[in-house]
């Protein structure tokens, strides 16, 4: 069993920044890919970022420039640093870990509220 906390969502005005954190405890005998989904209400979810466990990341376009994602495997947390936030970047961010090496599965967090005020 693998479970994510997640940390860090809110309400901020467009051109405020927030830091997303997601905690994974369990069983993490190798954890591979860690990432942020996001679902505005209406539209359909989107990967925002992810990061390998080597650390080469991938993000959508419509973020490029103004988040950072990082991880600290130490710690088998992930990190999502938003900057410059417009109103469209209002959704419920979800973290998930790709954990396992033959066999691998992806788990959720819970969700947390970023809203952006314009």
């Amino acid at each position: 069993q693998v479970d994510l906390v997640e940390s860090g969502g809110g309400l901020v005005q467009a051109g405020g920044s927030l830091r997303l954190s997601c905690a994974a405890s369990g069983r993490l005998f190798s954890i591979n890919r860690m990432g942020w989904y996001r679902q505005a209400p209406g539209k359909q979810r989107e990967l925002v970022a992810d990061i390998t466990s080597g650390g080469m990341t991938n993000y959508v376009d419509s973020v490029k420039g103004r988040f950072t994602i990082s991880r600290d495997n130490a710690k088998n947390t992930v990190y999502l640093q938003m900057n410059s936030l417009k109103p469209e970047d209002t959704a419920i961010y979800s973290c998930y870990v790709n954990v396992g090496m033959v066999t691998s599965r992806n788990y959720w967090g819970q969700g947390t509220q970023v809203t952006v005020s314009s």
